[in-house]
């Protein structure tokens, strides 16, 4: 009986394992995995203040959740979500600019006397690396405007960064545009440096580059901005840490520069020999429309600075170097503060 009860067990268990052998395996099943994307608006959120103009001619005016790749989107780095700007030196630009921006403009306008508050926390990673050296605007990117809406549509503010190929450090400094009397003809940007050089420094040649600055701000180095124009005049302060904070001021409303004799050495030495230097109207800014801008403006194109463009192929611009990148990490516009002592 034993004998007969143990080859039955047998049997069975064989039976059970062929059984289990030839059953088909079931297919792993997909488990559809749920990503979160994070938007520039997420980041800093001020975006439904903001409209956009990028690199490729692509505009939205809702930027909440809102991103474009390789333009407008987030970087995560170390821990820290920083927004991307990045713009080709060519591609479509706005009606009366031959340079590339992925760059916010502010929906609100407002005139000096009323004012208003932009600060940014950034760092540029990259400008382009070709250009003509005796070019004030080759290898350089505005991170931050102030746009005249009316008369000649000027701009008393920009904030550049600049960096000559081969150095490590480059320069932050600010133009003011003159709101010019008459026609439009005479205008020019008279330069004020915060950490290296001012918008005049060049090169002697296309390819020789002046030396490095030593108080400059490296790619990938942080700074910030904050820019507030109260009751007409505008506060800049410009903070790095390491470097010293500077601050300056410039009134909006009554000109420096109204009489021929008012016109700086710097502006002279630059545009005399290249187009007519005008005068600015008495009173400068004043009743003006004006908005904020912020983000990346590549000042490298091929017309003004013979910088490469790759006949517009975007790609290969990214790929060799022809692109600026600015992130930045904080930002806020809002209404002016009253300066503080």
């Amino acid at each position: 009986m034993k004998k007969i009860l143990f080859t039955i067990s047998l049997f069975s268990a064989l039976l059970s394992c062929k059984n289990t052998s030839e059953k088909p395996e079931k297919a792993a099943q997909e488990i559809p995995v749920e990503t979160s994307v994070t938007y520039p608006s997420d980041v800093i959120p001020f975006m439904d203040k903001w409209k956009i103009l990028l690199g490729d001619g692509t505009t939205s005016n809702d930027l909440v959740n809102f991103q474009k790749d390789d333009f407008f989107y987030v970087e995560n780095e170390a821990g820290i979500n920083w927004v991307v700007y990045k713009t080709p030196n060519a591609g479509i630009t706005s009606p009366n600019s031959s340079n590339t921006r992925s760059e916010l403009g502010e929906k609100r306008r407002w005139i000096p006397e009323e004012g208003g508050k932009l600060t940014g926390t950034l760092k540029v990673q990259h400008v382009s690396t070709t250009g003509d050296a005796t070019k004030s605007s080759s290898y350089s990117v505005v991170v931050g405007q102030i746009h005249s809406d009316e008369g000649h549509e000027n701009e008393p503010l920009k904030i550049y960064y600049k960096k000559f190929p081969g150095h490590t450090k480059g320069s932050v400094f600010w133009n003011y545009e003159i709101n010019t009397e008459g026609d439009n003809a005479g205008r020019w940007d008279y330069s004020t440096a915060v950490w290296g050089y001012d918008f005049s420094v060049v090169g002697d040649s296309a390819t020789n580059y002046p030396e490095e600055p030593k108080d400059g701000i490296a790619l990938g180095e942080e700074f910030s901005y904050e820019v507030n124009v109260h009751k007409g005049i505008m506060y800049l302060t410009f903070t790095s840490e390491g470097h010293e904070t500077k601050t300056f001021t410039k009134n909006l409303l009554k000109s420096d520069f109204a009489n021929k004799t008012d016109i700086p050495q710097q502006v002279i030495d630059r545009y005399s020999s290249t187009r007519t230097v005008g005068v600015e109207r008495d009173t400068a800014y004043a009743g003006e429309k004006q908005f904020f801008k912020q983000g990346a403006y590549n000042q490298a194109n091929r017309k003004s600075t013979n910088s490469e463009t790759y006949n517009g192929d975007i790609a290969k611009q990214y790929e060799n170097g022809s692109y600026a990148e600015v992130w930045f990490k904080k930002g806020s516009v809002g209404a002016s503060e009253e300066p503080k002592e």
